[in-house]
């Protein structure tokens, strides 16, 4: 457990013996009061927790001491009483040159992982499979799967539309399960564990801005009408990852979920296998749900 762990966890039981319902990063989504970044679940996102808890925290948390041992020393020696002449200096030049060159120097060193970080998040390699997410006017995502086949006119015959799960129906039997609502849709994007995965991500040439997003990957895009945007991930561990909709775009923002299903590459072949063959994107989410319990029931014995 790393240090930033250990502070999050005395911290989080403090609140709760305070009575403050604060929660540490759940595994595949937020939480409320949550604490901390999602558990990785990609190269990318390991990154991110790297370069936020290595390199960002250490220094915001140096300055913010140095900053605060600054305020009680001038409150101690500079108040009135204290001081009852007030200094007539005007400036310190060395003092005006250090906090020049100093804020400039932790600049550079955030900025080179930084760069290093951004790099390998927009340099997309190789893909294994790729996946095209749509974001509609109606507040919903349509996903296709060009690898799966084409038609004629060069459309994608795998594609689904994904709606958000309905509260009242769908989630009442799922609360067992710990379904989380607002992040659970009715037919989630389904990708095989440690394959690198392309995202083309575009939004209706007559709708509106969106950003189709999975914190546990560690990616963020804007779905804009009219062009094609590219990102990648390869998930590390199966699950089920949820995200939502990062762009504030409209009246139904807050309702326009993601759920991405990992799962092994049989479980993949056998789901991608009856999509195509009947063509049924519920029926294909059935067998999902049958095949992942089967493996939790093996994985259990």
């Amino acid at each position: 457990m790393t240090f930033l762990n250990r502070l999050t966890a005395v911290v989080a039981a403090a609140a709760g013996f305070a009575g403050v319902p604060l929660a540490l990063a759940e595994e595949n989504h937020a939480e409320p009061w949550q604490l901390g970044l999602q558990t990785a679940a990609s190269p990318v996102m390991e990154s991110i927790h790297s370069f936020h808890n290595a390199l960002l925290m250490p220094i915001i948390t140096v300055i913010t001491l140095f900053v605060l041992a600054l305020l009680i020393y001038v409150m101690v020696k500079f108040n009135a009483k204290a001081n009852p002449v007030p200094s007539k200096t005007t400036h310190n030049t060395m003092i005006e040159v250090l906090w020049t060159v100093i804020p400039i120097i932790i600049l550079v060193v955030i900025a080179i992982p930084s760069f290093r970080l951004l790099y390998l998040e927009r340099n997309i390699p190789v893909a294994d499979m790729t996946i095209k997410a749509i974001g509609n006017p109606s507040w919903n995502w349509t996903y296709e799967y060009p690898d799966l086949g084409l038609n004629e006119d060069g459309s994608a015959k795998v594609s689904f539309t994904s709606y958000l799960k309905d509260e009242a129906k769908d989630l009442a039997t799922a609360k067992a399960a710990n379904v989380p609502y607002l992040l659970a849709t009715d037919l989630p994007i389904v990708v095989p564990v440690g394959k690198i995965v392309k995202m083309i991500i575009t939004s209706d040439p007559d709708g509106i801005i969106h950003a189709w997003t999975i914190p546990a990957f560690g990616m963020k895009i804007d779905a804009i009408p009219g062009r094609l945007n590219e990102d990648w991930f390869q998930a590390t561990r199966e699950g089920t990852f949820y995200g939502q909709c990062s762009e504030l775009c409209g009246k139904d923002h807050a309702f326009m979920p993601i759920e991405v299903h990992v799962v092994s590459q049989e479980t993949y072949d056998a789901w991608s296998k009856s999509l195509v063959e009947t063509g049924d994107p519920a029926a294909a989410a059935k067998l999902l749900v049958s095949l992942e319990a089967n493996e939790k029931k093996l994985a259990q014995n």
